[in-house]
């Protein structure tokens, strides 16, 4: 019997967030629960500090670097109408090789993949959508960064009032529901904003006219705000778990909890030194959670290097499901791991960024990096936090290091010159790390 597959992804949350990967408070009961109860990776990634490139490679079991969308960092509102910046329908995606092969495919939350009518989730292999287009809105009013309102049912503009998390879990739980009695696999994308800005709670509703005037917030929140936000996604989760088990679902469902990138201004990183648009390790290091009782045995803990593209092409090959012979996967399965968490393999890992001329290689324990047109090398057994600097003292593996990099760079196409790094925060704004 193929398993049911639920992909969730936070949004901007960083790696000692939650209680089982080392978090300060307890915000995370649910996902430290499946994380107990299944397998929990220590050296996971994302594949770009940022979000819309991530969820390219998600959705294509591939580098994001080949599809030109993904060059921007990140598709901002301002690329509303453009026929070039999105995930192209023709491409072969995770829903629509599942949805060729009888799975029943939805996607409830974030996609910024692109506007209508050029993209959209129901052109790449989604049945059901549920959420917003764009990269952030407000919780409350639903509203882009432009003031726009951005919450979709399919392919038609939405009204609902309510708590953007709560309103996604809920559908979440609607889903599965629904789905248990059509006696076919599912696919569920459930794709949270939470903890992403503006930072507001369920119960901060009088800030919402406030904040949509400004959804980059930057006067407001605090860490207690943040925490709760996780909590309510976290609790929502929880609704979606419980209603997985009631309905004898959940053993033969194999769920992935990740985050698309590193955490941002109120995140932990802990130990990992910078976040969000860095590849360092705290841009790019994130949680990742897979538990699927029939499969995974409880209480798995690993070091295997991965990242957000690998979970796609495992997610693939769970369900029996072949590539299209012409778009070959970079990522790689991890089913063996699914199967034995002591599984071991060699995962070379590389990351490019137009912002500030960044590029990453991730070989073994040793770590190539450039910034600025700086290189680093470090050794991340001994210093996760990437404060010894070893280029000076490993000339010889830096070289080799930057020409591995080199060679695979070769290979992707260039970034265009017309791409464009959207922040959101100025340069002022951002913590300093």
């Amino acid at each position: 019997m193929k398993p049911n597959l639920i992909y969730i992804v936070a949004d901007d949350l960083g790696y000692a967030d939650l209680g089982c990967y080392g978090g300060r408070e307890p915000v995370s009961p649910v996902l430290d629960s499946l994380a107990a109860n299944g397998l929990m990776l220590t050296q996971g990634y994302a594949n770009s500090p940022v979000c819309s490139p991530t969820r390219f490679a998600l959705m294509t079991a591939r580098y994001q670097y080949r599809l030109r969308g993904a060059a921007e960092e990140p598709i901002n509102s301002k690329s509303r109408g453009s026929s070039a910046l999105g995930l192209p329908p023709a491409h072969p995606t995770l829903p629509s090789l599942l949805r060729a092969q009888g799975y029943r495919t939805a996607l409830i939350g974030k996609w910024h993949l692109g506007f209508a009518p050029a993209f959209g989730p129901l052109l790449s292999g989604y049945q059901a959508f549920f959420g917003p287009m764009a990269g952030g809105v407000d919780y409350f009013t639903h509203c882009d960064s432009s003031g726009r309102h951005d919450l979709w049912h399919n392919d038609a503009e939405h009204q609902e009032p309510g708590y953007l998390t709560d309103l996604l879990s809920r559908r979440a739980v609607d889903y599965v529901t629904r789905m248990s009695g059509e006696g076919a696999p599912f696919f569920l994308s459930l794709h949270y904003t939470a903890p992403h800005w503006p930072w507001e709670t369920r119960d901060d509703a009088a800030l919402a006219p406030q904040v949509s005037n400004n959804l980059f917030h930057l006067d407001g929140g605090n860490i207690h705000t943040y925490r709760r936000m996780i909590g309510h996604m976290d609790e929502g989760i929880g609704w979606l778990v419980q209603a997985l088990r009631q309905l004898g679902q959940l053993d033969n469902t194999l769920i992935v909890f990740t985050s698309d990138n590193g955490g941002e201004r109120f995140s932990d990183n802990w130990p990992l030194v910078g976040g969000k648009m860095d590849l360092t390790e705290g841009g790019i290091r994130v949680p990742w959670i897979a538990h699927w009782p029939a499969m995974i045995a409880p209480g798995g803990t690993s070091a295997q290097h991965c990242m957000t593209m690998d979970w796609s092409a495992t997610m693939l090959d769970a369900a029996g499901v072949q590539a299209d012979p012409g778009y070959p996967l970079d990522g790689v399965s991890l089913m063996p791991l699914l199967r034995d968490a002591a599984h071991r393999f060699h995962r070379p890992l590389h990351w490019r960024m137009n912002h500030r001329d960044q590029r990453a290689l991730r070989d073994g324990d040793w770590k190539y990096l450039q910034v600025d047109g700086h290189e680093y090398l470090f050794d991340l057994s001994r210093d996760e936090r990437e404060r010894a600097n070893l280029a000076k003292r490993e000339p010889q593996r830096l070289a080799a290091m930057r020409e591995a990099w080199l060679a695979w760079n070769a290979g992707m196409p260039p970034i265009p010159e017309d791409a464009t790094v959207s922040l959101g925060y100025s340069a002022a704004d951002m913590p300093q790390r």
